[in-house]
């Protein structure tokens, strides 16, 4: 278990800050701060998260799939699945809260240029 107060989220070139308590073998209540533009990846998740975004924008794009989803401020939440190829950006800086169910053994990233990569916990890339 572990307790965030400014810890990036998605590795340390990452624009999302996060704050709050995670159990990745049970569940996370996470309070996340978006800083503009994400890195440039696609990424999978290691687990199923609900979360409502409380202040500014965030655009989602898809790996597979043409179109992007636009979130504003609303008071239902929107799901994102484990299998959810994507990458979030957010208009100026935006809020969410999110909770976050237990965590898979591995997840998927590409990086347009360099490929696809498995990685599993700590961002370590399994081979």
């Amino acid at each position: 278990m572990k307790l965030h107060f400014g810890t990036k989220d998605g590795g340390p070139e990452s624009t999302v800050t996060m704050y709050g308590f995670e159990w990745k073998r049970g569940f996370s209540v996470l309070l996340l701060r978006f800083d503009g533009p994400s890195r440039f990846a696609y990424h999978e998740h290691a687990f199923h998260c609900v979360s409502w975004l409380l202040r500014g924008q965030l655009v989602e794009r898809f790996r597979f799939v043409r179109g992007m989803r636009v979130y504003n401020p609303s008071p239902l939440p929107f799901v994102t699945r484990r299998s959810d190829f994507h990458m979030v950006d957010s208009v100026g800086t935006s809020w969410v809260l999110t909770l976050r169910g237990p965590w898979a053994e591995t997840w998927r990233e590409y990086i347009p240029g360099y490929g696809e990569r498995t990685l599993t916990h700590g961002r370590e890339e399994v081979r």
